[in-house]
């Protein structure tokens, strides 16, 4: 059965976990999608795990769809959830409507994300009147990377707390069929959860949200460098592409690959046509 906004919402009402993971291309959509996923999120972190971005803000329209659409038809049974890249909603509620349209016609996602609080509120009605769902992202949103000053945890403090409790009443209230919680103190997204009539997915946010996302390359040991403290390695499959890279090499340079199981034959008759021939 295919996954929408309202067997998440199931999930939430039974206390079932909701379980996401990014992805961007169809082989690994597909991986997760048979490993029965309840959601895929194909997000802007592409910029930086697969563009090699030093951030998510170069990340275009036409980089979404692109990695959108192969995701999809991977997915036969997740929910795809698109993120909205930086300024394909911020400049308008016209540009907000039409970009996430074209996420959903062309890239064929289930639903759109958006980062902020009551300052989208516009664009997240504005989109489920359009009929498209619309996940929301609070806390700690990459996009806001310069206004943070980096990669920080969010509301710590008192009035940066209340802060993203009102908003995430007003995301609500806005039409929004779940919200990413991202970056905050646990027992805070667990109050945010309780409040909250729709499903919260968090990362780094504690397990008292309704469901966890992680990005795959940090839950499956490819990224290199600083991983964040939330992000668990369920496997080390960075070291096992290592190691079968460095097989293929050794291999390939002594003659031992391709053995004799992974050539093709000729009939020895033609062959030795051939070769008289060639004589």
């Amino acid at each position: 059965m295919k996954n929408t906004a309202l067997t998440l919402l199931a999930q939430k009402q039974s206390g079932e976990k909701i379980t996401m993971l990014t992805a961007y291309d169809y082989t690994t959509a597909a991986i997760m999608d048979e490993c029965g996923v309840n959601a895929i999120l194909v997000g802007d972190s592409l910029g930086m795990v697969m563009l090699g971005y030093e951030n998510t803000l170069p990340v275009t329209m036409e980089d979404m769809i692109h990695h959108t659409a192969a995701v999809s038809r991977g997915a036969k049974t997740a929910f795809v959830v698109a993120d909205m890249p930086f300024l394909s909603y911020q400049t308008s509620v016209y540009d907000a409507v039409m970009n996430a349209g074209r996420l959903i016609k062309e890239g064929r996602a289930n639903a759109v994300k958006l980062e902020g609080g009551a300052e989208v509120c516009e664009q997240i009605s504005a989109i489920v009147s359009a009929s498209i769902p619309v996940v929301a992202h609070l806390g700690l949103t990459p996009q806001s990377v310069n206004v943070f000053g980096g990669f920080k945890v969010q509301g710590k403090s008192y009035d940066k707390a209340k802060k993203l409790i009102e908003d995430s009443l007003k995301i609500q209230e806005a039409g929004a069929c779940a919200v990413v919680l991202e970056g905050i103190p646990a027992r805070l997204a667990e109050i945010i959860t309780k409040k909250l009539a729709i499903p919260t997915i968090g990362i780094g946010a504690g397990n008292g949200c309704d469901g966890q996302v992680l990005v795959y390359q940090d839950m499956l040991g490819l990224t290199t460098g600083h991983t964040p403290k939330f992000a668990r390695r369920f496997a080390d499959v960075g070291t096992i592409m290592k190691q079968g890279i460095t097989d293929y090499i050794k291999d390939t340079r002594s003659g031992a690959f391709p053995a004799e199981e992974h050539t093709y034959q000729i009939d020895d008759e033609i062959m030795e046509r051939i070769l008289s021939e060639e004589k």
